[in-house]
Parts: structure tokens; C-alpha cells; sequence
């Protein structure tokens, strides 16, 4: 009887687990997603291979993303521009920014209890970023390598990097060769560069507050005050 209690116990919990994709690329959105689930399913999870979407393969995370979204109570996925990117990074406010929308997800989900991957070096203090917009009252857990340590995370991850991949398919329809999508891809930085000498601007689906972009297009500007 007591056996039969805790699984009535553990199948009224929903844990939660946020996490992002593409904050440090210079071409496409940062997909922020979460992911909650019933605390007595979250072993189907490990059993099923959810690792850290870093660590999978392509193939490996399309058949994962299916099975996630067929065993979670919610799934949620923002998805944040570089025009909005760029605003924050010019105030120094990408911690503040992403906490913040996370913090919607987590509004979204339902969740009693939440994991989130903390960006910030002071987890505590990203805690607080998120709890300053949050509408609910989860227990909220922010910890640095989240995506590894907790199984739910992991599911997030995965979700929102399917989600930015499908971002990055629709921008390689239109324009080819751009590469990972992030400054440490030379394939990405040759096509921005080629992008910038022919157009005189950036494109509008990359992140002008980048550094590497925003020399160049400083570059650019000096060269066109010369001629």
C-alpha cells in the first residue's frame, strides 16, 4: 500500500528543465527551451539515451526529440532574434536577457520543480534574473552544467537545439555556405565577410555586437569615408 502511495506521489510532481541553444553564434537566434515532465517518467528519459544535445548525433537527437515530445506534459521553446541579441549585448545585459526569457518558458511549463543550465558565473544570482519575471512559484534550481547533470535538462537541450537547427536550415535555403553559424567556423566568417563587402551591411540574421562582425563593419564604414 505504501509502494502504491509514492507512485500516486511521484505522478503528481512535473519537473522542468530549461536550456538554450545558439547564445554564442554569430548567425541565427538563440532558442531557448524547456521541458516538463512527470517526476515518475523522468527514468523513460535515461533509459531512451537523453544526453546533452552536444554529445549526440544529429540522427540521435531527431529520434530523441520525437520521444521527448511524446512522454512530456509541456513543451516550451522561445526564440529570441539577433536584432534583440544585439540590444541586450550593447548593455551589457545578455545574462539578464536570456534569464528572462527563460523565466517565460518556466511560466509556460507548470512545473513544480525546475532545473535550468546557468550562463551566469554566479548561479544564485541568475536564480534571482529568473525569479524577477517569473509568475508561479516553482522550486527553481540554476547550476552551472545543468544540460549534463540533470536528465530533464538534457531533454531541453535537445529541443532547443532541433528547434535552432530548423532556424538555421530555413537561413541556409536562401543563402549558402554558412557554415555552424558561429565566429570559431571560418566557413561562417568567410561568408560573413563576403556578405559584407558585396552588401556594404550585415545581414539581418546575424549579431552586429559580435565583435569579429563589428570590426568589420567598423572596417567598412572607415573604408567607404576614404573613397
Amino acid at each position: 500500500m505504501s509502494i502504491m502511495n509514492n507512485l500516486r506521489l511521484d505522478d503528481s510532481v512535473l519537473v522542468g528543465g530549461v536550456d538554450e541553444a545558439g547564445r554564442g553564434s554569430i548567425i541565427g537566434p538563440l532558442v531557448v527551451a524547456g521541458v516538463c515532465i512527470r517526476e515518475s517518467r523522468i527514468w523513460q528519459l535515461s533509459e531512451m539515451g537523453v544526453k546533452d544535445s552536444k554529445v549526440l548525433s544529429p540522427k540521435a537527437r531527431a529520434r530523441l526529440f520525437g520521444e521527448i515530445m511524446r512522454i512530456a506534459e509541456t513543451v516550451c521553446i522561445r526564440k529570441v532574434n539577433p536584432v534583440e541579441v544585439d540590444a541586450s549585448v550593447s548593455l551589457r545585459g545578455l545574462n539578464r536577457l536570456e534569464a528572462k526569457v527563460m523565466a517565460a518558458v518556466i511560466n509556460k511549463m507548470g512545473a513544480d520543480e525546475v532545473y535550468v543550465d546557468c550562463c551566469d558565473i554566479n548561479p544564485l544570482r541568475y536564480r534571482d534574473y529568473i525569479g524577477q519575471h517569473l509568475k508561479c512559484n516553482p522550486m527553481l534550481h540554476s547550476m552551472h552544467h545543468a544540460d549534463v547533470i540533470s536528465v530533464v535538462v538534457s531533454a531541453a537541450s535537445i529541443i532547443a537545439k532541433i528547434a535552432r537547427d530548423e532556424e538555421m536550415r530555413q537561413i541556409r535555403n536562401r543563402y549558402r555556405g554558412i557554415g555552424s553559424g558561429y565566429p570559431s567556423d571560418d566557413r561562417t566568417m568567410s561568408f560573413i565577410r563576403r556578405y559584407v563587402s558585396k552588401n556594404g551591411s550585415a545581414p539581418e540574421f546575424a549579431r552586429t555586437s559580435w565583435k569579429p562582425l563589428r570590426h568589420l563593419l567598423e572596417q567598412t564604414a572607415q573604408c567607404k569615408l576614404r573613397t
